[in-house]
């Protein structure tokens, strides 16, 4: 398997950016405005997306701002465990059309993030984070969380690198509109 992930075989997964949620991390603009980033260069790369909320009936729902940028049809997941995979529906839906790769993005890295990250490696997935895209409530849990992915085998790396990477070449039809998100 190339290490290079490829848009038709991948899903950006967007965890838990919600109400009740973001006021509490630590330099969450900067990480809100790189998950914006994958968001649209993903539905400029048709990339599908799965979005996920922990426990939306106490901690809100999807930010709008984030949620705007979804297209029609992204399955939004309600869940009570800390890892994606520990929802059936996150699951089954994986089981429909089986990507390669999942690329992780969102809240709090050093919990759901994490556990996602691992069960996506333990799950055989090629497994990539967007360092910059994600927020804990203390950047020293961030830090760990980064570490502790890097580690276990998740390729961590920036959200403008993961979209060049799934580009591969500036004769990608999506090369113009990604470039243009990017500057």
């Amino acid at each position: 398997m190339s290490l290079f992930p490829e848009a038709a075989s991948s899903r950006l997964v967007m965890i838990d950016v919600q109400a009740r949620l973001v006021p509490a991390m630590s330099g969450f603009e900067q990480a809100g405005n790189r998950i914006k980033l994958l968001l649209s260069g993903a539905g400029e790369l048709g990339m599908p997306v799965i979005v996920t909320e922990q426990y939306p009936q106490g901690l809100g729902a999807t930010l709008p701002e984030f949620s705007e940028l979804l297209l029609p049809g992204t399955p939004v997941i309600a869940k009570t465990g800390f890892s994606v995979f520990a929802e059936p529906l996150f699951a089954e839906g994986l089981k429909k059309s089986p990507p390669q790769t999942l690329i992780f993005c969102g809240i709090e890295s050093h919990v759901c993030v994490f556990q996602s990250v691992l069960e996506s490696l333990e799950a055989g997935f090629r497994t990539i984070v967007a360092q910059d895209a994600v927020a804990s409530r203390r950047e020293s849990d961030r830090e760990s969380a980064i570490s502790q992915m890097r580690a276990s085998g998740a390729l961590v790396a920036s959200s403008e690198a993961i979209l060049f990477m799934l580009l591969r070449t500036a004769k990608h039809p999506a090369f113009k509109a990604v470039s243009k998100l990017v500057r």
